[in-house]
């Protein structure tokens, strides 16, 4: 006989299991605890299963004969009432887990607000994806001790990459401290890590500064038999002294080569702060040459496979190795040292000096770069004396004062 809501309530509890039959397969297990629990019994190939479909009274006689009716209909099309369960509790599961904080979605999280240039970004983004994430991206942030951390720094560590190793930790004590700030974790665990790393040697940008070897620089840059562009980012490097990065990726846009000027934007610095250059008659002479090639694209230096992307980062480096130049000699980044050092040697004002290099401490890079054209005037005049004292160089083999 088919059960009912009656004979259910009614049915008191045993010193062992038993079970109410209601029909179909279905009845129900009433347990020496009290407990009353749905389940369905079926076959599938042969083999006979069990399905559980609640406990009642929160499960009602009527929902167990319509989860029943269910299995029935799932029976009929060829498919497991259990193993759909199991499937659907599993993609449940998995779904939940997509909305854990894992240390990737924090990160990433963090990345899209940080307000930092293009390059600083896909450097940071390089050190996470490279050496964070692969052991790290996939748990839970909050669940990332300082011992976890430690075992993946030092596997960069072991690779003798040490400054990455330092940089890696730096990235992940920023996106700890973020999380912290933003609920999801109680303490960043990189406090803690404090001399576990070995300290990375100080490396310094190779740089030419001695006059008579920078005649034979400028000179050996003026014999470079290799690409058009890539010898005007040459020539021009150590006329404008600007980072690598800001170099490579200017844009038409931001030069006027009537005013003498690259205004380079606030986005494209590393201080995130505009900056200004003034083009002495020289570098607007090697422009001049250039925009014919490449004025009609975006950018000054574009990449030699397409005009969409600005040449590599790895090009005047290779430029120069192509020259007899190794990286212990000189690299793209030593033309600003050179005109650092030399420029200081000079005589000129040093707040000139570090303010046409971009240079500022870095809890006041917003105060130092309020105004962009602080000491114009006067960066004008020695960016001009700088280029007739690299030509005079150029010429005279390095025998000027």
């Amino acid at each position: 006989m088919p059960l009912t809501d009656t004979a259910i309530r009614k049915a008191a509890p045993r010193d062992k299991p038993y079970k109410l039959a209601d029909g179909g397969g279905l009845y129900l297990e009433v347990m020496p605890t009290g407990s009353k629990y749905w389940r369905l019994k079926y076959r599938v190939d042969g083999k006979e299963k069990r399905l559980a479909l609640g406990v009642y009274p929160d499960v009602t006689l009527a929902a167990a004969r319509n989860g029943r009716e269910d299995a029935r209909r799932m029976l009929a099309q060829g498919r497991d009432p259990s193993a759909d369960k199991k499937a659907a509790k599993l993609a449940k599961i998995e779904a939940m887990a997509v909305t854990i904080d894992t240390f990737e979605v924090v990160a990433r999280e963090w990345m899209a607000r940080q307000d930092v240039a293009e390059v600083t970004a896909n450097k940071t983004r390089w050190l996470l994806e490279t050496f964070l994430f692969p052991d790290l991206g996939s748990r839970p942030i909050g669940g990332i001790s300082a011992r976890d951390l430690l075992d993946v720094l030092r596997k960069v560590e072991a690779t003798g990459k040490l400054e990455t190793a330092k940089r890696a930790k730096i990235k992940a004590g920023q996106v700890f401290r973020y999380a912290v700030l933003e609920g999801k974790v109680d303490a960043d665990p990189t406090a803690s890590l404090r001399g576990a790393l070995k300290p990375p040697k100080n490396k310094h940008h190779a740089a030419i500064t001695d006059p008579l070897r920078m005649g034979e620089l400028l000179r050996a840059i003026d014999g470079f038999a290799g690409q058009f562009v890539t010898l005007a980012a040459l020539r021009l490097a150590p006329l404008v002294f600007v980072r690598p990065g800001e170099l490579r990726q200017a844009e038409w846009r931001e030069i006027d080569l009537d005013q003498a000027l690259w205004r380079i934007p606030a986005e494209r610095m590393k201080m995130k702060a505009a900056h200004l250059v003034p083009l002495a008659p020289q570098a607007v002479a090697i422009l001049r040459e250039l925009h014919p090639l490449t004025g009609i694209g975006r950018y000054v230096f574009p990449g030699l496979r397409t005009g969409n992307r600005p040449m590599s980062e790895n090009t005047v480096n290779a430029a120069l190795r192509r020259l007899g130049y190794s990286g212990e000699e000189m690299t793209g980044h030593g033309f600003r040292s050179m005109a650092a050092t030399r420029l200081n040697e000079m005589g000129w004002n040093p707040d000139a000096i570090e303010r046409q290099l971009a240079h500022a401490e870095t809890n006041k890079v917003r105060e130092a770069y309020t105004h962009a054209a602080q000491y114009l005037d006067e960066r004008v005049r020695m960016m001009k004396a700088w280029a007739n004292y690299l030509d005079a160089l150029r010429v005279s083999g390095g025998a000027v004062s």
